[in-house]
């Protein structure tokens, strides 16, 4: 990719618009599902069963907000075009690669053969440079999903879509238009750099760390002792509790179907309306809180699985993750769709109007979140000297979440007023007392592993750092019921623990202490239940992705009815178990979805044999994991 990039000054980004025309630079650089604001169905870029998808991958020059670079782009845009299928075709997809580089698209969250899941050195060659590569599957499902490169850093330069599959029979929900919304972030730097800064410095992007003047005000706020004893224990353990994100606003601009926050997507509906959006996290590195102040969400569909419905008023929806959410605007007014980054170092927004032009305004920008002790692994701290959490600062206590749980109104798993949803399940099992906490034990994991939690536990229930005394009703995992009942109930023949670890001052992160290069593939046997069981032994959250199935989350649910997923956040320090039914044959990518996490070596390889088998052989090397054809 090519590495020159320009900042324009907000004026001269005015006088360039006035004399290029700033619609037809929209236009230009966005695809065209972003202007159709009506809500009704579009057509797929192609007819999928006759002729096929064309998608044409090369680089341009864009300029985002005030903000101009080198862009990865599909078909001209960033996003890439709407690519929309039917449940039970047969997709073929023609991608031609006019890159100077290698390329790739995985069709994220999609069941299909291993030769067509899209990730280079796994079981599949790549698509060079100049050459055309025709996908083609059958479409066994339906939902909300997307499509990114898993090439170098193309997915971080503009290399992503989304990807509608619409069901073959009726869904179980009425609706009267859809939105699709894409979140992303966009730098104006090369992947290659951003990376290389990470490498050398990793609080590189972080501009929020603590200060002298946030000493003073911690200690009239919690007192001079209590925030000398937080100082000193962060510093012993050399980490900042402000490291939320490793990118942050610093450098990206966070964009709503390719605006920027100044330019504002807007989606239209009529009051009375219920109106479908589809929510699709396409960030490399950006967790979203996603919410519509006035509005409230009712959550039907989750990494494109029907589940049993919850209304909330936010969403912490994590990297590679899908929601789709029904509201019912009554007033003929507009509504922000306000999507903060979980650092909150910025954001992206649009507006849900009655018209073209109107507006609302934005809500209160929330303080930085910081990490607790909890995020470290040290527990609640119950039964410490005095029982109050001011005798710790960042000490989230038991009974402040109970205060906090029950002054907010839980979120409810019906929706009435929905005809159509047929919901048959037992209560769901509170998840609260489900599982204990587990303590670490020694660590063997090497220098590929710095920090160890004295504890780790299911933190299903927690709506995640800094949305913990919001006074909204978040999503919690621990909500989540599948529609209907799961199609393998059968418990677990074997468990498989890995460990997510990290050494954050070198920049390294794997499994089990181990980055790709140092460890092999993971075995299952073809048709046997597994279950999978994932330790965060570090501070950052980590959106894990397995490919070619779904996982279902033991979160309480009872055995029927776990959620399926393909992407699942693990916030630090918990412990959660996933159960994988082993119905696809062949070897898959399974990987932390934090773009610099993953080519930092947070990768394995899943490989599916017959039992007794040896694993397929046709993994080959992961060269395009290394940046080295960057310049920078």
């Amino acid at each position: 990719m090519k590495s020159t990039f320009q900042l324009l000054t907000r004026r001269g980004f005015i006088r360039a618009s006035a004399a290029l025309g700033l619609l037809t630079g929209l236009q230009r650089i966005m695809p065209a599902y972003a202007f159709e604001t009506t809500g009704l169905k579009t057509s797929p870029v192609g007819d999928t069963e006759a002729n096929g998808i064309d998608l044409l991958i090369r680089e341009e020059t864009l300029q985002f907000g005030e903000r101009r670079g080198t862009a990865v782009t599909i078909n001209g845009t960033v996003p890439g075009p709407l690519v929309r299928l039917r449940e039970g075709s047969d997709a073929i997809l023609r991608v031609t690669n006019d890159l100077n580089e290698a390329t790739s698209i995985h069709w994220h969250g999609l069941l299909l053969p291993p030769g067509m899941d899209g990730v280079p050195g796994v079981s599949f060659a790549g698509i060079k440079a100049g050459e055309t590569f025709t996908y083609r599957f059958p479409v066994r499902q339906n939902g909300t999903y997307w499509y990114h490169s898993h090439s170098a850093g193309q997915e971080q330069a503009g290399h992503y879509g989304p990807l509608i599959i619409d069901a073959a029979e009726p869904e179980p929900f009425p609706y009267d238009r859809e939105h699709v919304v894409v979140l992303s972030d966009w730098t104006s730097e090369n992947p290659a750099r951003v990376l290389a800064r990470l490498k050398r410095r990793p609080n590189y992007y972080n501009f929020q760390r603590r200060t002298l003047g946030t000493f003073f005000r911690d200690v009239a706020k919690n007192g001079f002792k209590p925030t000398v004893t937080d100082r000193l224990e962060w510093s012993g353990m050399r980490m900042d509790p402000s490291d939320i994100s490793d990118v942050t606003g610093f450098t990206y601009t966070f964009l709503m179907n390719g605006f920027a926050p100044e330019s504002n997507w807007t989606a239209l509906f009529q009051p009375g309306e219920r109106v479908r959006l589809r929510f699709i996290n396409a960030g490399a590195a950006t967790y979203f809180d996603l919410r519509i102040p006035g509005l409230q969400m009712t959550v039907v569909s989750v990494d494109g699985q029907h589940v049993q419905p919850v209304t909330v008023d936010e969403i912490r929806i994590a990297i590679a993750e899908t929601y789709d959410v029904i509201v019912e605007p009554k007033e003929k007014r507009a509504y922000t769709l306000f999507a903060e980054a979980m650092d909150r170092s910025g954001f992206a927004r649009g507006t849900l109007a009655t018209e073209k032009g109107m507006t609302a305004p934005l809500p209160p920008r929330r303080e930085r979140a910081v990490a607790t002790m909890a995020d470290m692994g040290m527990g609640d701290m119950a039964g410490m000297k005095g029982g109050d959490e001011t005798n710790m600062p960042n000490m989230k206590m038991p009974d402040a979440k109970m205060k906090r749980m029950s002054q907010a109104q839980p979120a409810t798993n019906a929706m009435p007023d929905m005809p159509g949803m047929k919901v048959d399940a037992p209560p769901m099992k509170d998840s609260m007392s489900k599982i204990s906490p587990v303590k670490h034990g020694p660590d063997h994991h090497g220098p590929g592993n710095s920090s160890v939690p004295m504890e780790t536990k299911s933190r299903l229930d927690e709506p995640g750092t800094g949305l913990e005394d919001t006074g909204t009703r978040v999503l919690l995992y621990s909500d989540l019921r599948s529609l209907q009942p799961g199609e393998d109930s059968r418990p677990p023949n074997r468990e498989i623990e890995l460990h997510l670890t990290g050494n954050m001052q070198r920049y390294m992160w794997g499994f089990d202490g181990k980055k790709f290069s140092e460890a092999g593939p993971i075995k299952f046997h073809y048709g046997e239940r597994v279950r999978l069981t994932l330790v965060n032994d570090t501070m950052m959250n980590h959106p894990i992705h397995l490919h070619g199935m779904f996982m279902e989350l033991d979160n309480g649910a009872g055995p029927s009815f776990k959620p399926k997923k393909h992407t699942i956040n693990v916030k630090p320090a918990e412990r959660l178990s996933l159960d994988i039914t082993a119905d696809a044959l062949g070897n898959w990518a399974f990987h932390c979805h934090v773009l610099y996490h993953m080519e930092m070596g947070m990768f394995r390889v899943v490989s599916v044999v017959e039992k007794r088998k040896e694993p397929h052989r046709e993994t080959l090397p992961l060269q395009h994991y290394n940046f080295r054809h960057h310049r920078y």
